[in-house]
């Protein structure tokens, strides 16, 4: 017998199935506060596991920052989320699943969208044999 969701996790429990998840507490929580529907969050974020662990501790909701880190991943390979990697110690979780590019300030570490048809790549090389490029992820690094 399952237990019931609290009904302000529904949304986010259909979400996590739909995409093969099993809806546990932390996953529940953190899936509301990524993809829920509060008009003071915007509709597509970028989050680290730090920024994603501390919003969760300031609504109340006790979790390690390990547990962050396994549903963001989580969440990124059942495809609910992409991972913007920046550099080799700080990668962002993307709420947005369109083809888009980004803008990474480097001093604030403020990462912002482009839309993909303002970034034209001009020759891209071709696969090594048996591999196929899955898609083309542009940074473009400014100072601030």
């Amino acid at each position: 017998m399952t237990k019931p969701v609290e009904p302000r996790f529904q949304a986010a429990a259909a979400q996590l199935q739909a995409a093969g998840l099993r809806t546990t507490r932390q996953r529940l929580v953190l899936a509301e506060i990524l993809f829920g529907q509060d008009e003071a969050v915007p509709m597509h974020r970028h989050v680290t596991a730090e920024s994603l662990y501390n919003e969760a501790a300031g609504r109340g909701s006790r979790l390690s920052l390990a547990t962050v880190y396994n549903c963001l991943h989580q969440f990124t390979a059942a495809g609910l989320l992409r991972m913007v990697t920046v550099d080799a110690g700080r990668a962002y979780f993307d709420t947005n699943l369109a083809p888009h590019h980004h803008f990474y300030y480097e001093r604030s570490g403020e990462l912002r969208d482009i839309p993909e048809q303002d970034v034209a790549v001009a020759r891209l090389p071709a696969a090594p044999a048996g591999a196929k490029i899955a898609r083309v992820d542009v940074i473009v690094r400014l100072e601030d």
